[in-house]
């Protein structure tokens, strides 16, 4: 599936990094169920997925983005029923936990499901119940992104703002924007995330992915991004880079998606150090992490090796991530103090540790909201 060679840092990183706290920002729903999870729908629910672990590996081989998009699609459709949907969320809850992820923002897409038959009361108790499951079991916190299957269009976009406001639980914290960009200009969903933002949540659309900067200037201008899903282009454009450092604005960058995806040739080329030379906040992320045969300890290490870092470097990265939650600042003083521990634990850096907050910035300032 992925042609090029990921980088791979030294074994005794690569066990720092299995053992170190970590967030996770931009990981899918759907698009994090294990071979395992969609062998067992599929069997469910027989269909165009198949069950057999060898043809399903065969059937999840991408040849570009828009074929990507149409496989992750025919995931979805495995999806027919509220136990369904238990299932994946604890099973999605209970392998990050494995990883260390102590706290992740999953995105999530009502709309898919309820244009599949699921009632949305159903789909909502539903993942309510697998996480308080997986946080009782597993000492694993999620909060949701409720996001907007970008290719069905501003009415879809419509419909998730409202099952957002008027169903939305209170572990919902943002309103995104997911699927191709090509044909899904960023400004038409404005009046969505206008009433999103509205109702107090946040903004995290994906810009700049598979087209230009200028989608990542119309999130930020029309969306009021406050996070970039992805964002890979804007180290096209010195000004954006410029602007996304100066306000504060994290890119959520996730390297093994960008190459299976052909958003990026080759690890060599990913813009990832580009960011952190402009002093752009990054945080490290899987994104569908079983179907680019990837996983969040994996990306750190490709992001510790393409940044060359050491352990300190890696744990201010989880920092990063931290700190550009949607956690409160308490939990986040929390979670930073968890990171620090560990290194303290670990021998490597006793002068990481915060004081109210992150350790020292691979790139830029703590994150927060765009200056309006």
């Amino acid at each position: 599936m992925i042609a090029d060679t990921a980088p791979i840092p030294s074994p005794a990183l690569q066990q720092f990094i299995a053992g170190l706290p970590k967030v996770e920002l931009h990981v899918h729903h759907v698009g994090s169920a294990s071979p395992r999870i969609v062998a067992e729908l599929a069997e469910r629910h027989p269909g165009l997925v198949p069950a057999d672990p060898e043809k399903l590996a065969e059937f999840f081989t991408f040849r570009d983005f828009a074929h990507f998009v149409e496989l992750y699609l025919a995931t979805v459709s495995l999806i027919k029923t509220p136990q369904d949907i238990r299932l994946l969320t604890y099973e999605v809850a209970t392998d990050m936990a494995a990883q260390n992820i102590r706290y992740a923002e999953l995105t999530c897409t009502p709309y898919t499901s309820v244009l599949n038959g699921i009632p949305i009361q159903g789909y909502l108790e539903a993942i309510e119940d697998a996480r308080i499951a997986a946080e009782r079991d597993h000492r694993i916190r999620l909060q949701w992104i409720f996001d907007v299957p970008g290719e069905i269009g501003p009415n879809a976009a419509e419909e998730t703002a409202t099952i957002a406001i008027d169903h939305g639980p209170a572990a919902l914290v943002a309103f995104g924007l997911g699927g191709p960009e090509i044909g899904t200009s960023r400004p038409k969903f404005k009046p969505a995330f206008d009433r999103a933002r509205a109702a107090g949540l946040h903004s995290v659309p994906h810009a700049g992915e598979t087209t230009g900067p200028q989608t990542i200037w119309d999130a930020i201008e029309f969306l009021g991004a406050e996070r970039i899903g992805h964002g890979t282009s804007a180290s096209q454009d010195p000004k954006l880079l410029e602007y996304l450092a100066v306000h504060q604005i994290p890119v959520e960058v996730c390297p093994t998606s960008n190459i299976a995806t052909r958003a990026v040739p080759s690890y060599q080329q990913h813009p990832l150090r580009a960011m952190v030379d402009a002093g752009v906040q990054v945080s490290i992320n899987s994104d569908d992490p079983p179907m680019f045969g990837t996983s969040l300890n994996r990306e750190y290490g490709i992001a510790a090796a393409l940044l060359d870092l050491d352990a300190v470097g890696v744990a201010a990265l989880a920092h990063n991530a931290v700190q550009a939650s949607f956690l409160a600042d308490p939990d986040k003083r929390a979670l930073a103090g968890e990171i620090d521990a560990y290194l303290i634990a670990q021998g490597t850096a006793a002068t990481v540790v915060s004081r109210d907050g992150p350790g020292p910035d691979v790139a830029g300032p703590a994150g927060g909201p765009p200056a309006r």
